[in-house]
């Protein structure tokens, strides 16, 4: 991960709507937390790779990740209420975020995406305050770990991780999604330069099911 300021935030911005100034002072208070985590998951069978990832947090800083921790998922038609994800060793950043854009290969569509996550001070707001966990009743908990959901047709969908409680799907995050001609920063961006190949086991999870193989 690197951590840089001033062009990629002009870049990250660029085509998006930009924030303005109350957005700006919700997303300015000081997180009771060091850090927050960013993870992707995805269907059972149905895999996704993520091969680039640049963040804008609301301080104005600009990190790019190009060692990311994989998505890994087991939700079956639909997306579980407490989704599983993969790790989160490298996907961490200081404040929440403003901005988010990430290429991803979706090995189920035989195709490159490029996903861009457009944050509003809601989701700002459910981070930095603390809720009630049945885990442990007497302590804080905060919501500092987001999902990030890759599925068939390239649907993506966000959350906020909530232990004990499910998870908060984030409905004001502004999500766009393209591929092909409409690539940008992901343009060549891939783990599959010769082509893409399915799995035994996702053959055999893929038969006699009906494309985009459930409800996302």
């Amino acid at each position: 991960m690197k951590a840089i300021t001033g062009l990629l935030s002009l870049l990250l911005l660029a085509g998006c709507t930009g924030s303005n100034t109350e957005e700006q002072h919700a997303g300015n208070q000081a997180p009771p937390w060091d850090e927050w985590y960013f993870a992707f998951t995805t269907p059972k069978a149905l895999p996704a790779q993520v091969t680039l990832v640049k963040l804008l947090d609301t301080k104005g800083y600009g990190y790019v990740f190009e060692t990311i921790d994989q998505p890994q998922g087991a939700s079956v038609g639909k997306w579980d209420e407490q989704n599983s994800a993969g790790g989160t060793q490298f996907n961490k950043a200081k404040a929440p975020p403003q901005l988010i854009r990430f290429c991803w290969d979706s090995v189920i569509d035989k195709k490159t995406y490029e996903t861009t996550l457009f944050f509003h001070p809601d989701t700002w707001e459910k981070m930095i305050i603390s809720y009630p966990s049945p885990l442990a009743p007497s302590k804080k908990f905060y919501r500092q770990t987001m999902l990030i959901g890759l599925a068939p047709k390239g649907i993506v969908h966000a959350w906020l991780r909530q232990y004990g409680h499910s998870d908060i799907l984030l409905t004001s995050t502004q999500i766009t999604t393209v591929s092909g001609k409409e690539l940008d920063m992901c343009k060549n961006e891939t783990n599959f330069p010769n082509g893409y190949e399915y799995s035994e086991g996702m053959k055999n999870f893929i038969k006699d099911k009906k494309y985009p193989y459930g409800s996302w």
